[in-house]
């Protein structure tokens, strides 16, 4: 397993060892002590699974309390991943990462408490799975705004990305709430 930090240096690109034959290929996604040698000490207690068809953008979310670290990656299709730092005493703070995320890639990233994150679905669909660190909780869940100007994110080009009301609704980083 490779584990690099990203421009986000708390984020980290993992990128699995893959074993693959005429039949196919094998990988483990997820070894605690792996992981834990390569700094990457989380306990999850939770795993999701999306699907989005082309053009739907998810996020970016975050739960201002519990906060959640995801390992995530994608098993079909692909998209276009985002992660932003959301912790007012860190460097980097206000600043973002994107990524593309494939099952012909096979990456995973780790996004870390204390960033948000979301990604468009850029192939015609594309099935997403991530492990969380902690539950969801509704009441503690925040959006923040995609295509805030103050972000700067770089979204790939794309007809107007299919929103649910609650992401079209995003707070802008400016009143957002944020960590410490």
């Amino acid at each position: 397993m490779n584990v690099t930090p990203t421009a986000l240096p708390d984020v980290k690109l993992v990128e699995p060892r893959v074993f693959g034959d005429e039949r196919g290929f094998f990988m483990e996604t997820w070894t605690a002590r792996a992981f834990a040698a390569a700094g990457l000490d989380a306990t999850f207690v939770q795993d999701n699974h999306s699907r989005s068809r082309r053009g739907v953008l998810r996020g970016l979310h975050y739960q201002i309390e519990r906060a959640q670290g995801k390992l995530v990656r994608v098993v079909a299709g692909e998209v276009f991943d985002v992660v932003v730092d959301l912790r007012r005493s860190s460097p980097t703070f206000g600043r973002s990462v994107g990524l593309t995320l494939s099952a012909q890639n096979r990456r995973m990233l780790w996004v870390p408490p204390g960033f948000a994150h979301g990604f468009l679905a850029v192939s015609d669909y594309a099935e997403f799975l991530y492990k969380t660190t902690d539950y969801w909780y509704p009441e503690h869940e925040r959006t923040l705004l995609w295509n805030d100007p103050a972000l700067g994110i770089d979204w790939p080009p794309s007809d107007a990305p299919i929103l649910t009301a609650k992401d079209a609704a995003g707070t802008p980083l400016a009143v957002a709430d944020t960590y410490p």
